[in-house]
């Protein structure tokens, strides 16, 4: 029956998660300046997928070329960076531990930066250049975190050398910014602060691939992933290949991670609350956990988008204001009870 726990909590949770994702999905799509009813929503996406000419015009424009695009692409973005962060907790036996924190993110921001503005790669392929670009410099930002982390990986280190990693890659950063025109100044900067506003169907498509391979390679290895809370040295001792299961986790973590950065900036948190929250519900088997997860970041960042662009309206705040709102309280209670309990 134990064998069969993780089933058992994966079914209720994905259901209900999965029900409430097309719930805060179509209720983002709905409301707006221009105020559409879900009759009207469904509509739009009905005639689209059968090929139909569509009713309105005006409301096909709104809902399939407008909303559609960003709300789909913001529940990526949440089920990346959420992934991202159970597979970081649960390799670095780290509840902090987190794409944003460990300053991840600030390397694969400045990866996607210098691709979109010294306009590396060819045209064509540029939504597919600037996720690997912000891959390959999240992935030299994580090899500083680790070598400085040094092998005990305690979480006062761990943080530490993420400060460390994020305040170089940010100033890296900030320079890429003093060399560009004031129109690409201020594009960066509210890149920077995360954002899916005026996205459209190609950014989908370029996360896409990324996302689902890395969430693929991590959910075929969570029982590996399972085994290595218990520790390396009895991972090893279960016949875990401990090395390469290692890279390629954290390979398949910064890959999510650096496909959500090039296309919605840096959005903070997202990978530290879900995992931590859902782990209390769907409990530690990460057969269980990843998938759940990933649902719940998708559902959090559609809401904190609709919030993002609503509270101020017509002004909009970036997306990455909202989640750091929500997160900043929940990384200094978790620091401060990791520290009382030598975490």
């Amino acid at each position: 029956m134990k064998q069969a726990d993780w089933l058992i909590r994966l079914i209720p949770w994905t259901g209900s998660l999965t029900l409430l994702l097309m719930l805060a999905m179509g209720a983002a799509v709905s409301w707006g300046s221009a105020d559409l009813g879900w009759i009207d929503v469904w509509r739009v996406v009905a005639s689209r997928l059968t090929g139909s000419p569509p009713a309105d015009p005006a409301a096909d424009a709104i809902v399939w070329h407008i909303r559609l695009p960003r709300v789909i692409l913001a529940a990526m973005v949440g089920a990346a960076l959420a992934g991202a962060g159970v597979v970081f907790q649960g390799l670095l036996r780290n509840p902090l531990a987190d794409p944003y924190i460990l300053g991840v993110s600030s390397g694969a921001a400045l990866g996607a930066a210098l691709a979109i503005f010294a306009g590396l790669g060819v045209s064509l392929f540029r939504e597919w250049t600037v996720p690997v670009w912000a891959f390959a410099f999240a992935s030299v930002a994580l090899l500083f975190v680790l070598g400085l982390g040094g092998r005990a990986m305690r979480t006062e280190t761990l943080i530490l050398s993420g400060v460390v990693v994020q305040a170089f890659f940010g100033a890296m950063l900030t320079f890429v910014i003093a060399v560009s025109s004031a129109e690409e100044m201020q594009r960066i900067q509210y890149w920077i602060m995360g954002s899916v506003a005026l996205r459209e169907w190609h950014h989908t498509c370029a996360i896409l691939p990324f996302l689902l391979g890395g969430l693929t390679v991590v959910w075929l290895m969570s029982r590996p992933l399972n085994l290595f809370t218990l520790g390396e040295r009895s991972a090893g001792h279960l016949g875990i290949a401990v090395r390469r299961t290692r890279t390629v986790l954290l390979l398949a973590a910064t890959l999510m991670t650096s496909a959500a950065v090039a296309v919605s900036g840096t959005i903070g948190f997202v990978g530290l609350v879900i995992p931590h929250m859902m782990r209390r519900l769907a409990g530690p088997d990460h057969r269980a956990l990843i998938p759940v997860s990933v649902l719940a970041g998708a559902i959090f960042l559609v809401a904190s988008d609709t919030l993002a662009r609503m509270v101020m309206e017509p002004r909009e705040l970036p997306i990455g204001v909202v989640t750091a709102l929500v997160g900043a309280p929940f990384f200094a209670w978790q620091l401060k009870r990791s520290i009382r309990f030598g975490g």
